[in-house]
């Protein structure tokens, strides 16, 4: 049974599982009126606005950059992944908007929010995978800064998709199955091993651009519009700095 225990191939999937449950964390939320639910959008969009910069300029760039397969490549990736964002939502800007003006439809940062969102637990199952190959030890610590790094987000997330227009059950259910990309990921990886070393990188370039077009051009904006007050803006700001310090933080924890 202890064999069993330390075969990196369950502890993986385990793993993998586990964080993807995660976005039920969105769940808590759920019984919060709808009044309430629209007070606390923009906290959370500030601080998940704060979470992408600082996973961008914090984690993956750096992870990049140390990479010993780094390649200038890869920053052309990045400019590609904001090109690709911005082809997704104009796309999805002429689906909803056949007549202009067009007064309703879903926020596109809620469609590309899943798609970078997607993209990303589907790296972090890889590098959960490739890290239980290397060693249980490092599989765990691996997962367990996954795991501190997805709480906030996938909070921030399910709040981005309430404030696309979604409904409280909907955003839940997609926030589950773009968190079901990093059993993906981790499937791959387990099947493929270390034959492609260079896919996660340009992969993980794709999503700084994904996260950066994000949170430059919908989040932020968002942020500044209708805003006239000292203090809420002051607050928006101080959870924005907020999201930033624990991808700080996580990095410290890393180091």
């Amino acid at each position: 049974m202890a064999d069993v225990m330390e075969s990196p191939v369950l502890l993986t999937l385990l793993s993998v599982t586990a964080v993807s449950l995660l976005s039920l964390i969105g769940v808590v939320l759920l019984g919060l009126q709808d009044a309430a639910m629209r007070r606390l959008i923009l906290s959370f969009v500030s601080f998940s606005s704060g979470v992408l910069l600082g996973d961008v300029f914090l984690h993956i760039i750096p992870e990049l950059s140390s990479s010993p397969l780094f390649h200038p490549q890869y920053t052309l990736t990045m400019l590609g992944g904001i090109l690709l964002s911005f082809t997704v939502e104009k796309g999805i800007h002429w689906q909803h908007c056949h007549v202009l003006p067009c007064e309703e439809h879903h926020h596109p940062v809620g469609i590309l929010s899943l798609i970078a969102d997607g993209l990303h637990n589907f790296i972090d199952g890889l590098l959960i995978a490739g890290s239980f190959l290397v060693s249980v030890p490092l599989g765990i610590a691996t997962t367990t800064a996954v795991i501190f790094h997805e709480i906030p987000q996938e909070i921030g997330h399910y709040a981005l998709l309430i404030f696309s227009g979604y409904t409280k059950t909907r955003a839940l259910a997609y926030n589950l199955l773009s968190a079901l990309t990093a059993i993906i990921g981790a499937v791959l990886i387990l099947v493929i091993g270390s034959s492609v070393p260079a896919l996660g990188n340009y992969l993980l370039a794709l999503t700084a651009g994904n996260f950066l077009y994000i949170a430059g051009t919908d989040l932020i904006p968002e942020l500044h519009r209708g805003m006239t007050r000292f203090l809420p803006a002051l607050l928006q700001l101080a959870l924005l700095t907020a999201g930033i310090a624990v991808m700080y933080g996580l990095t410290m924890m890393g180091s």
